[in-house]
C-alpha cells in the first residue's frame, strides 16, 4: 500500500459481480483496476447456493458446520453438500486468481476480499430449532469466535495466490442497523428479536479485526448502510476505516466521517449510485462534486481527498458484465478527479 505521503484517490467495488465465470470477472476487474486502484475477488451469486454471501462467508467458520434448509443456512452437526459447494466455489475462485496473477506482467500491489461480518452472519444463520442465531447470545459469541478463527487460513490462501500484494479486507455488515435497533423479525415473523448492544457489536468486530491483522491484513474496513450507520462503533473496534454509501448521509454523519479522516482513518465513499442497474450513470463531475461539497463545508483540506477510496453504493450482481465494467471505469475517473482537486 502507498504511504500516507504518496496516497492517491482510488477505486474499488464491493464484491458482488454478475455472471458465473470467475476468470472472466477477474479479467474485467484487473483490466479496469490497475494501480493505484484496488482489484478484488469477485463474488458470483448467479452460480447459486454456496456462492451467496452467507454461504461463502459461512464456509470460513471454524468448527461450526452449515447446511441449507428451506428457510436458509442452518448450523448443523456436520457439514452438508451445500457447505461443500460453498467451499469448492471459493477454492475455485482462489485457484483462478492464482493462475491469473501468475500470468500477469505487472502484479497488483493490493488486493481486496470481502467477508460477511459476525452480526449479519448471526442474523442470517439459523439454529437447530429454526430460530435465527441472532436470538441467542451464546450463538452470537460462537459465530464471532469461529469467524475470527477461520479467517486466518483464508487470508493465507489469498496471499499465496497474489504473492507480494497487500491484502485488504472489507467486513460487510448490511443488517447492522436492524440488529442494533431490534427490528429483525423472528422466524415466525410475529415479533422481532431483541436489540444487540453497541458494546457487544464493538467486541465482535474487534475480535474479527484483530484476527485479520494477526493474519497480515494491512487494511480492514467495516462496510455498513448509511441509515443509522454506527460510525463511532466501527472506529472503536479498531478498524482502519469504514465504507458507507453517501446518498443519504446526515450532516452529523459527515461530521463523524470528518473526525475519522482527521484521526487517520480511511473512508470508502459509496459515491456512485447503483441501486438501479437500468439508470444512466451520473456525470463524473457531478459525483466528484457530491464528495467535494460536504468535504469543503466541513473544513477538511483538499489534500485529504487523496486518501479516499470510491465505490459503488451497492454490489454489482444485478448489472450485466459490460455495465459493471462501465461502473468501474466511471469510478476510476472519479478517483482521477479527486486527485486533481487534492493536488490543487
Amino acid at each position: 500500500m502507498a504511504s500516507v505521503n504518496d496516497l492517491r484517490a482510488s477505486a474499488t467495488a464491493l464484491g458482488p459481480w454478475p455472471g458465473t465465470d470467475p476468470a472472466e470477472a477477474l479479467r474485467i476487474i484487473r483490466g479496469e483496476l490497475g494501480d493505484p486502484h484496488l482489484p478484488f475477488l469477485a463474488e458470483l451469486p448467479d452460480r447459486g447456493v454456496g456462492s451467496d454471501a452467507v454461504g461463502r462467508s459461512g464456509s470460513l467458520l471454524l468448527d461450526l458446520a452449515l447446511d441449507v434448509q428451506p428457510h436458509g443456512w442452518r448450523l448443523v452437526d456436520r457439514p452438508g453438500k451445500d457447505a461443500q459447494r460453498a467451499r469448492s466455489a471459493l477454492s475455485t475462485d482462489i485457484n483462478v486468481l492464482a493462475d491469473a496473477a501468475g500470468a500477469e506482467d505487472v502484479s497488483a500491489s493490493g488486493f481486496k476480499i470481502r467477508v460477511l461480518g459476525p452480526l449479519s452472519l448471526a442474523a442470517n444463520l439459523y439454529l437447530h430449532n429454526g430460530e435465527r442465531a441472532l436470538l441467542d447470545h451464546g450463538a452470537r459469541r460462537d459465530i464471532a469466535e469461529s469467524l475470527a478463527a477461520g479467517v486466518g487460513e483464508h487470508i493465507r490462501r489469498v496471499s499465496g495466490a497474489v504473492p507480494g500484494a497487500d491484502i485488504v479486507v472489507q467486513v460487510d455488515e448490511p443488517d447492522i442497523a436492524s440488529v442494533m435497533a431490534g427490528t429483525i423479525p423472528t422466524a415466525s415473523g410475529y415479533r422481532t428479536l431483541r436489540s444487540v448492544s453497541g458494546e457487544e457489536v464493538t467486541g465482535a468486530w474487534r475480535l474479527v479485526i484483530e484476527a485479520l491483522k494477526a493474519a497480515g491484513v494491512v487494511e480492514t474496513v467495516v462496510s455498513v448502510p448509511e441509515i443509522e450507520a454506527p460510525i463511532e462503533r466501527i472506529l472503536a473496534a479498531g478498524a482502519d476505516g469504514l465504507a458507507v454509501p453517501l446518498r443519504a448521509l446526515t450532516m452529523r454523519q459527515w461530521e463523524q466521517l470528518a473526525a475519522a479522516v482527521e484521526s487517520g482513518k480511511r473512508v470508502w465513499a459509496g459515491a456512485l449510485p447503483t441501486h438501479d442497474p437500468q439508470a444512466q450513470l451520473p456525470r463524473t463531475s457531478d459525483i466528484v462534486e457530491s464528495i467535494w461539497k460536504p468535504w469543503r463545508q466541513l473544513g477538511l483540506p483538499a489534500a485529504g481527498l487523496a486518501g479516499l477510496r470510491v465505490t459503488p453504493s451497492t454490489g454489482l450482481a444485478g448489472y450485466t458484465p459490460a455495465a459493471a465494467m462501465n461502473v468501474l471505469t466511471k469510478l476510476t475517473q472519479v478517483a482521477d478527479g479527486l486527485d486533481q482537486l487534492a493536488q490543487g
